[in-house]
């Protein structure tokens, strides 16, 4: 049998993304915090200015958010859009020696009341994201003020030990997290809310056969139908949640108002439409902050081309 010539070069590709990303978790976190957000800056307008397929697609995507937006414009956001997505990761590789104060400190949170009513009701609550500021600052927001454990999926990524990395990461700031792939973490979720506790999902892009339809900025995109599924199933109230930045250290967070199974139709029927209701709070948090929509990949279905999907 023959060696595909690919595979070394995949597997080097693959311990040396492990490694920038062991060096991010190592370093970044001992560097003064002007020093890192700097660097991380220069970072973003570094890959801003090469223009790349991901910063492309990035801009794309925000021409459907903010359809009146000139070239000049476009540009503006996408780059806005690239400084928010490296403060992402900088807060991200820096998280873990956070103390709770500085974590409570990081983010001011609209209408906490609607997550923490439906947990002591005892109802299990499942809140939905999209990739919207910085989600895993929430989930250790939620971890270490409020004290509450959660459960959340992730993407198994390559190389495995990357995989390994992330879980490790999120594990450390208090979350379980299940594997995406397969069937059995639905299961282990409508446990966690049958029990009255708290599931969260990133929950904006979802290409699989198993996606569902939804209208999107005015044209048609795929969302999971997991947490529409999960609350009809359990019980569980699902709450949309939007994040943003503005000028200060501080993110912001709103838990916008339920979505409740309608009270008739089918399954099928009921899941669209708590579906396309997530979508349209979702948009309402995402067309007030675009440049905080790390969507670098394609998502409406008119983007996509057939059979293949290189971003």
């Amino acid at each position: 049998m023959s060696e595909d010539p690919a595979q070394p070069r995949n597997g080097l590709r693959d311990r040396l993304t492990d490694g920038l990303y062991g060096l991010g978790w190592g370093a970044v976190k001992k560097l003064p915090e002007p020093v890192a957000r700097a660097l991380f800056r220069t970072i973003a307008d570094q890959v801003w200015k090469r223009r790349g397929k991901s910063v492309l697609r990035l801009e794309s995507n925000l021409a459907r958010v903010v359809p009146e937006a000139s070239p000049a414009r476009l540009a503006e956001l996408s780059r806005a859009g690239m400084r928010s997505y490296m403060r992402y990761w900088m807060e991200s590789f820096r998280l873990p020696t956070w103390s709770p104060a500085r974590i409570k400190a990081s983010i001011e949170v609209t209408d906490a009341h609607r997550l923490t009513d439906g947990l002591d009701a005892g109802r299990g609550v499942i809140l939905a994201l999209p990739h919207l500021g910085n989600w895993d600052l929430a989930g250790a927001w939620v971890t270490t003020d409020l004290k509450v454990p959660f459960t959340t999926v992730a993407e198994r990524l390559k190389p495995e030990t990357l995989y390994d990395r992330f879980v490790a990461y999120r594990e450390g700031l208090g979350m379980e997290v299940l594997p995406h792939s397969g069937g059995a973490a639905f299961g282990t979720l409508a446990r966690r809310l049958r029990a009255g506790g708290l599931v969260c999902l990133v929950a904006d892009r979802d290409l699989s056969a198993s996606g569902v339809e939804v209208t999107f900025f005015g044209d048609t995109a795929r969302m999971p139908a997991g947490p529409a599924l999960l609350a009809q199933q359990t019980g569980a109230l699902l709450l949309p949640v939007t994040l943003s930045y503005d000028d200060t250290p501080v993110m912001k967070a709103r838990i916008h108002a339920p979505v409740e199974p309608p009270e008739s139709g089918d399954r099928t029927g009921r899941t669209s439409s708590m579906t396309q209701a997530l979508a349209d709070a979702f948009a309402v948090g995402i067309a007030d902050h675009p440049e905080d929509w790390h969507m670098l990949q394609r998502l409406w279905l008119a983007d996509l081309e057939p059979r293949e999907d290189p971003t």
